[in-house]
């Protein structure tokens, strides 16, 4: 079922699904708060409404940029990574594992102390690979 259908559907349908899809998932990476939108700008807008909505404002004005870089350029090369950047921080967002994860490490990244700073560097690019490899599929 798509995001949109799901957001269409009723309470008790989506809370279905929701659930279905959290408990055939844990054993891949635990609890997922959404299913993995489709990469489709409506499908991530839906998605990130549920999982980070202050993060809307954000992604509309990314989303006009890539656009209009798209027909200066003409080329699809902006849209297409703007997709890939949304789907990447969504897949985040949506999985606590990772998102604590990036969390952690993004608030360890200024430490003063090189190695702690460098410890999060590594943990930032490992969560991001890791996000970016489930979105490619």
């Amino acid at each position: 079922m798509s995001m949109r259908a799901l957001a269409r559907s009723g309470p008790d349908t989506l809370a279905g699904v929701l659930l279905e899809d959290t408990m055939s998932t844990l054993a891949d990476h635990g609890r997922e708060l959404v299913p993995r939108p489709e990469q489709t700008p409506d499908a991530l807008r839906t998605a990130l409404a549920v999982v980070a909505p202050a993060r809307l404002e954000e992604m509309q004005a990314t989303k006009d940029d890539a656009f209009a870089k798209a027909v200066k350029w003409e080329s699809l090369s902006p849209v297409q990574s703007w997709v890939l950047r949304w789907a990447r921080d969504i897949e985040i967002a949506r999985r606590p594992d990772l998102a604590s994860r990036f969390e952690r490490a993004q608030s360890t990244l200024e430490d003063e102390d090189p190695d702690v700073a460098r410890e999060a560097l590594r943990e930032l690019t490992a969560v991001l690979d890791e996000a970016m490899t489930a979105v490619r599929g």
